[in-house]
């Protein structure tokens, strides 16, 4: 258990504080601009982003992990605490709460095998242009100190990486911050703060139950509406069809990501590992593919052998990415051959670790 302990908690010291604290001071305006568009008081995000940070940080499924408020959920919530008030929105978080541990406990989480990465991409991508739309009227009617501090912060982010030695060490975004907050306090410039958004909390939070009556009414309002109906309900033979495809399209994803095997042998020396992997590698059954190599043992080559596989979408040659970098952080060569042309032709197209400068990139994070 002390082992344990030490591997999660005392590993990389250095950059968990590091990146704790551009956690920490991003956080901040980014919790009350999404307070913002939930129609909430500034100091509800920020307890939210605070309360939420520390749980995730002991009871986490994973090293690293952070959570805060979302600018996803924030959008859902507009409606809720429109026309309900805060305390529906309370009552809403809690209720989510209760559905996530239930969904932990029956293993639902095994279901993201099903979703591509380019839906995983298409959702972040837009998640960033909402936090973009939602810093845009902190760029209208201002002064150009504004603008100066905005094209600077820019390049200290994207620039800052390549200053030898420094830029691999210290997160950019962290420099950027303190950096420009010290110029502004410094020369007193004319530019809203993080305080002009609203007042900031001087207390720590108190646990209170929702003002909300225990009703189904209750739960109703909370849910939002969305019934599902198929051709019972509706009697629309279209929307019947619909689903039967969408149903029929995962069972047979889930029964061909099965058909998946990686068996491995290692030379006589004891310095090289074989991996042959056999059946089909796309969303499905990446996590399996990934599931299936020892990025621990010491060895001196790992070879991939693909001949017999092959590589559907990006979730696929992602996946392959994250095995050759591993095994090359553990500081072991990697040789993948056999892929076949299709195969070769998209991971030529959206693979990275085969380009030295993407490689260098990742590596440095």
């Amino acid at each position: 258990m002390l082992q344990s302990i030490k591997q999660n908690w005392f590993s990389n010291v250095r950059g968990d504080v590091l990146s704790g604290l551009v956690v920490a001071l991003a956080l901040i305006p980014e919790a009350i601009a999404f307070s913002i568009i939930a129609g909430v008081d500034p100091r509800v995000g920020l307890y939210a982003s605070f309360c939420i940070a520390v749980v995730i940080a002991f009871v986490g499924g994973r090293p690293g992990m952070i959570s805060a408020a979302t600018g996803a959920m924030a959008l859902l919530m507009v409606t809720l605490v429109r026309e309900h008030g805060l305390q529906y929105l309370l009552a809403a978080t809690l209720l989510c709460g209760l559905l996530q541990i239930g969904a932990g406990y029956l293993r639902l989480g095994s279901l993201m095998r099903f979703v591509s990465r380019s839906v995983v991409t298409g959702f972040v991508n837009a998640l960033a242009i909402l936090i973009f739309m939602a810093q845009l009227p902190e760029l209208t009617n201002v002064t150009w100190h504004v603008y100066a501090m905005t094209a600077a912060g820019l390049g200290i982010i994207y620039l800052f990486p390549y200053v030898p030695k420094l830029g691999k060490v210290i997160p950019s975004p962290l420099v950027c911050i303190l950096s420009l907050t010290a110029v502004a306090m410094y020369l007193g410039l004319d530019i809203r703060t993080v305080a002009d958004m609203g007042d900031l909390p001087d207390t720590l939070p108190v646990f209170l139950w929702p003002e909300v009556p225990l009703t189904f009414e209750t739960l109703a309002i909370i849910f939002m509406v969305v019934t599902v109906v198929v051709v019972v309900f509706t009697h629309n033979l279209a929307y019947g069809v619909l689903a039967g495809v969408l149903l029929a399209a995962m069972f047979f994803a889930n029964k061909v990501g099965h058909y998946l095997h990686i068996g491995s042998e290692l030379d006589a020396a004891g310095h090289q590992r074989t991996y042959r992997v056999v059946g089909q590698v796309f969303f499905s059954s990446s996590d399996k593919f990934t599931g299936a190599f020892d990025f621990k043992e010491a060895l001196g080559k790992v070879t991939i052998d693909l001949s017999r596989a092959h590589f559907w979408d990006i979730t696929a040659v992602a996946a392959l990415d994250k095995v050759v970098i591993k095994f090359r952080r553990e500081g072991t060569e990697v040789e993948v051959l056999g892929l076949n042309q299709a195969s070769a032709t998209i991971v030529d197209r959206f693979g990275v670790h085969d380009k030295p400068e993407a490689i260098d990139k990742l590596m440095s994070h």
